[in-house]
């Protein structure tokens, strides 16, 4: 008779869903420490959205090429700027899209600091070829993928999205809001996008959130509008509370 733990039906079961849920702790834990990764810039955005040439819709802004020129600064700024322990690396969901050039604008400067948290879904994901291997990770419940992308996040870059983009926004911003996620420097990227989406300051005059949560946010459109903000605010050169642009 084998061990429980080399028992697949076992470790399939609905039984054994807590050591499932543990491996997707303890794994990536283990992985990032021995690889003494510690600070992710975290992108997120569509899955849908391809190179401009390739996109469906009609005069649409190139949100991936823009993705993937904002990764490529980051890394050329890190690269420069930070000891070897100390790089930043792109993070995103491993996916297509947004994902993939963010992982590709990384790819470009230093493979090596390109890492995906990948999902597995039943269409539309897929890791991309820009992730590094070493830092491939795959997960099976979401909220544990959610858990190390706070884990390691230093910062947030968001490109328009769908269902799936707004979930984790806005679950970020409510944990940045209560003090459970320390203070970060969050990009909403795309004017356009974000003001016809969400008007955020109903939620202000309606007295939903203070007048400070509208600076938990910044908002940018244009590669270096985010590349300066970025920059600064992770040297330490914004003060507490991100300037916010209408």
């Amino acid at each position: 008779m084998s061990n429980a733990y080399t028992d697949p039906q076992f470790m399939a079961s609905k039984e054994a869903r807590p050591l499932r849920i543990l491996s997707e702790y303890i794994e990536p834990r283990t992985r990032l420490m021995q690889l003494n990764v510690h600070n992710g810039l975290i992108f997120w955005g569509s899955a849908r959205l391809r190179p401009h040439d390739q996109n469906p819709v009609a005069n649409a802004v190139d949100y991936y090429g823009e993705a993937r020129d904002l990764a490529r600064r980051m890394m050329r700024w890190t690269m420069a700027e930070h000891a070897h322990g100390e790089h930043y690396y792109v993070c995103t969901g491993g996916g297509p899209g947004i994902m993939e050039a963010a992982n590709r604008g990384a790819a470009d400067v230093n493979p090596e600091l390109s890492m995906g948290l990948n999902i597995e879904l039943p269409h539309e994901q897929g890791t991309n070829a820009w992730v590094h291997e070493k830092l491939n990770f795959n997960f099976h419940y979401f909220f544990m993928r959610k858990f190390w992308f706070m884990n390691i996040a230093k910062a947030l870059i968001i490109f328009p999205g769908g269902f799936g983009t707004m979930d984790e926004l806005f679950e970020m911003l409510t944990l940045i809001q209560t003090g459970k996620q320390p203070r970060i420097p969050v990009v909403l990227y795309g004017h356009d996008f974000w003001r016809r989406l969400i008007d955020f300051d109903v939620f202000r005059e309606l007295g939903l959130i203070a007048d400070d949560d509208l600076r938990l946010f910044y908002q940018a459109n244009v590669v270096d509008d985010a590349f300066e903000f970025l920059t600064d605010a992770l040297d330490g050169r914004v003060p507490e509370g991100a300037k916010r642009q209408a």
